[in-house]
């Protein structure tokens, strides 16, 4: 599993993703399909859509990784995960083929995915890239739409060393004459992605230049305060349509501060698939995004755990995730603030440690995984940064040492790596 181990579990091509759909008659030709890409945030746009698409009245499959706790997460139709026994009837059906092939984990999962949404018969799914896009095993599909929702650095060891490079590997989505939007702009992207639409004659449209978001006002927050926190369950805000100027109230119960450029490139998907005849009107839209979380069973992003103190986890873990999340916590009025942070080797351990806050208290503890780093060495790694903290065994150990020293007032925030978040919510 690349989870548990890294580039080492990647199959370098399509050829095992083929195959092994050759052999269950290509099932990912059988349903309609949304393809979703990008380096942050590819997977709440993915269970907007599907939330979305799932309150419009349409038998939506949803396909995402990795998982939280259940691999069954992966994949989805109207939220439900597909049942154990699906699981064990595919792999016995396939043990043959699987032992010939020597497919990874990921292109097992992929096939198992395309299979049970085809015999399911659902009416549209959303499919999450695994990691990149050209070479991925989900690139078999023919979309009715593809989306690329940021290009950041992550994964640069298999991606490239450039915004230009991973953007490349991005675009392979974008398929002959289907419409593609792109969530942001970069200047050091967007000529790419601009060039690709023209070879492959689809419409392309950046999201940002489409919508506007007015947020609702709240009172400020203020770091060191002494005032019990508040948090919300609900981000509240207007969406604008740039040309018409036709305004949209909307609540989303991902309230991350992040979900904000997201929102933008969900409200574009939903513009394209309106024109290809899908019905989505404003009300379901109200309806879908402020239950995500209960619709599609999507954890982990910007998630309150605990009150008195506030505990708040997040699985962001590269450059612009943890980006996103410091801002987040920087609007979050706390007396002090606990971190709770294990990574995975194969991160940009040094830029991310470069990011955090010194005046923090630090849990340092590493996830029960190959590919963690062990909790010793991102400490001393740590200190080159002026972060300071002690080491724990486990990520239960680090989170229960943060809840005994930290006030009523204090946040504690959990993250560093899907892996850790994994952990806690568990």
């Amino acid at each position: 599993m690349f989870s548990k181990l890294g580039v080492s579990a990647i199959k370098k091509d399509l050829t095992n993703t083929i195959e092994l759909c050759k052999r269950i008659d290509n099932p990912q030709f059988k349903f309609r399909s949304v393809h979703v890409a990008g380096t942050n945030g590819k997977g709440s746009v993915s269970h907007m859509l599907a939330a979305i698409l799932q309150t419009a009245g349409y038998k939506t499959g949803l396909y995402t990784s990795p998982h939280l706790l259940d691999f069954r997460e992966r994949i989805r139709i109207n939220g439900e995960m597909i049942p154990q026994q699906e699981v064990v009837e595919f792999v016995k059906s396939q043990k043959k083929t699987i032992e010939e092939i020597e497919p990874s984990f990921f292109e097992v999962t992929v096939a198992m995915a395309f299979q049970y949404l085809a015999e399911q018969h659902v009416d549209i799914a959303i499919i999450e890239v695994g990691l990149g896009g050209r070479l991925d095993s989900t690139n078999l599909i023919t979309p009715r739409l593809s989306v690329i929702t940021n290009i950041g650095y992550d994964h640069t060891n298999i991606l490239g060393n450039t915004l230009a490079q991973i953007a490349f590997e991005k675009a392979g989505i974008i398929k002959q004459h289907v419409p593609v939007i792109v969530g942001e702009k970069h200047p050091e992207t967007d000529d790419l992605f601009t060039k690709k639409a023209v070879d492959t004659g689809s419409k392309l449209i950046f999201a940002s230049d489409e919508w506007e978001i007015e947020v609702e006002k709240e009172s400020a927050k203020v770091k060191g305060e002494s005032s019990k926190v508040k948090t919300t369950d609900q981000l509240k805000f207007e969406a604008i349509e740039t040309i018409n100027r036709i305004s949209i109230p909307l609540s989303l119960d991902l309230t991350g501060s992040y979900q904000l450029k997201n929102i933008k490139t969900v409200l574009s998907a939903v513009k394209q698939l309106q024109t290809q005849g899908f019905v989505i009107t404003e009300t379901h839209l109200q309806q879908a995004l402020k239950q995500v979380k209960t619709l599609t069973g999507l954890r982990g992003r910007w998630e309150t755990l605990a009150t008195s103190p506030l505990i708040i986890c997040d699985t962001g873990h590269n450059e612009h995730g943890i980006t996103e999340v410091l801002k987040n916590i920087n609007s979050t009025g706390y007396k002090n603030l606990h971190m709770v942070i294990g990574m995975v080797k194969d991160k940009d351990i040094a830029k991310v440690l470069s990011l955090l806050p010194a005046e923090a208290e630090y849990y340092f503890c590493a996830p029960p995984i190959e590919r963690a780093k062990p909790a010793v060495e991102l400490a001393q790694e740590a200190q080159v940064f002026h972060l300071h903290g002690k080491v724990f065994t486990t990520v239960t150990d680090a989170l229960d040492a943060a809840k005994q020293a930290a006030e009523e007032d204090d946040l504690i925030f959990v993250g560093g790596s899907t892996f850790v978040v994994a952990e806690v919510i568990s």
